[in-house]
């Protein structure tokens, strides 16, 4: 049914668009749940960095988790890495999935429509709002986060997931660029909010969808999808920010997984306003339509899921997972040489270079019997390096768990000299072993010969 608001009267100008946002942006920030969020979002980060980078146990599991005793800015990844699984999913939906809802369930259309006379700017001061809160919500994620590090541990060097070091300077950069890439998906999500607050009126389900959207996605990512299919997904820009902490940075997937993102904030956003402005206002038990949601939001997100992957599976040579055995190989062996080098400072011994290294590494998963490809957690890699001034070849174990994402994790195995404790004995004391266990990253855009 199309709208049945009745014309505005000769003479009755619609209100402006920057009045219609200031009001938007009021009635959001009075309600007490969006200042609670922004109070949370701007001091808790901070809190919890600064508590848990100085306990004995760290969250080893997360992406820089480890190196929260050694750089101020690892914790404000750590939060990156929390926030794009639970917290920025949920706070779109608590923002943006309301945003149209609170008007059905207050009955206060009609208000809205005699004020602003004009259905188009509401939508545009409503977006606005919702946009510049998220904003400040995700600021407020980055700043505190930033800051309970640098306050609890200090502006010093990060080892990336390549185990090259970035200065203070390169850090705070590549940190705060990979906040400002999470930006695109959030977009993504928080047009689903809208899509949903629209299409569902006062239903709960439209408050609910970003965070279903986000837990559906996150269990397509436990799957051994092919690469094309990863890609298509929004949820992919949540991850592909890792790839600037590599040298040089994996920007493919990022690019692609912004691009992806901002047409699905797009498609979502267009087909919200085409909804909205073809609803009808007058009805105060307006509860959304089931048929209209499905035609108007779930179908053209698909079809925008299915045009992707064929563009996709066109436009890149790399077909399965894109995790291989060679691309493991090359990553491990330059991780293992630059974190051999920090090792080697921590032990105050005559530094080397990565060429005089030559690092190799040789793979296998899971035996004969099993391809050496895609994700698991039974690869089992030994690393081999050449000592300087002598003819010996050095050797280390390492037990693999590579993710579909392309993310791994490298748990040494021994020697025990080397890579079999946590802690290495130096002259001033126990420091913790660079070579022990690492985070590394595979490019899965890169295509390489076939093993």
């Amino acid at each position: 049914m199309t709208a049945t608001t009745a014309p505005p009267a000769a003479g009755a100008r619609p209100a402006p668009v920057l009045r219609g946002y200031r009001f938007e942006l009021v009635k959001l920030v009075s309600q007490w749940r969006i200042r609670v969020l922004l109070l949370a979002c701007w001091i808790a980060p901070a809190v919890f960095v600064a508590v848990v980078s100085q306990q004995s146990a760290l969250p080893a599991d997360t992406v820089f988790g480890r190196w929260m005793h050694t750089t101020g800015w690892a914790g404000a990844l750590v939060v990156l890495d929390f926030s794009r699984a639970w917290a920025l999913p949920l706070l779109t939906a608590l923002v943006a999935g309301d945003v149209f809802a609170t008007e059905d369930r207050l009955g206060t259309w009609r208000h809205l429509l005699v004020a602003v006379r004009s259905p188009r700017r509401i939508f545009v001061a409503k977006g606005l709002a919702t946009l510049t809160v998220l904003l400040l919500l995700v600021a407020g994620l980055a700043a505190s986060g930033i800051a309970g590090g640098l306050a609890a541990v200090g502006d010093r060097p990060l080892a990336g997931l390549d185990g090259h070091l970035l200065g203070p300077g390169d850090a705070a950069g590549t940190v705060l660029l990979s906040w400002l890439c999470v930006l695109a998906p959030t977009l993504a999500f928080a047009a689903v909010g809208l899509l949903g607050s629209v299409a569902l009126g006062r239903s709960t389900m439209g408050l609910l969808l970003p965070a279903l959207l986000a837990f559906a996605l996150q269990l397509t990512q436990l799957l051994p999808l092919p690469v094309a299919v990863q890609l298509a997904l929004p949820s992919h820009a949540f991850l592909a920010w890792r790839g600037l902490f590599t040298s040089p940075a994996q920007t493919g997937p990022l690019v692609v997984g912004i691009v992806v993102s901002l047409a699905w904030a797009v498609v979502a956003t267009a087909f919200a306003y085409r909804l909205f402005l073809r609803r009808d206002f007058t009805d105060l038990a307006y509860d959304g339509s089931g048929r209209r949601a499905l035609l108007s939001g779930v179908l053209p997100l698909a079809g925008l899921v299915a045009v992707t992957v064929v563009v996709l599976t066109a436009a890149t040579p790399v077909k399965g997972s894109g995790i291989e055995r060679s691309k493991l190989q090359d990553s491990l062996a330059t991780a293992y040489a630059h974190f051999y080098r920090l090792q080697t400072r921590e032990l105050h011994r005559p530094d080397v270079t990565e060429p005089r290294l030559k690092a190799t590494a040789s793979c296998d998963k899971g035996g004969s019997r099993v391809a050496d490809h895609g994700p698991g957690n039974d690869w089992r890699c030994v690393v081999y390096w050449h000592l300087p001034g002598t003819s010996a070849v050095g050797n280390a174990i390492y037990q693999l768990d590579v993710t579909t994402d392309g993310r791994y994790v490298a748990d040494g195995d021994g020697p025990k000299e080397v890579n079999g404790y946590f802690p290495v004995r130096t002259a001033t004391g126990d420091a913790p072993n660079p070579l022990w266990q690492f985070d590394g990253n595979v490019d899965l855009l890169t295509s390489t010969a076939k093993d």
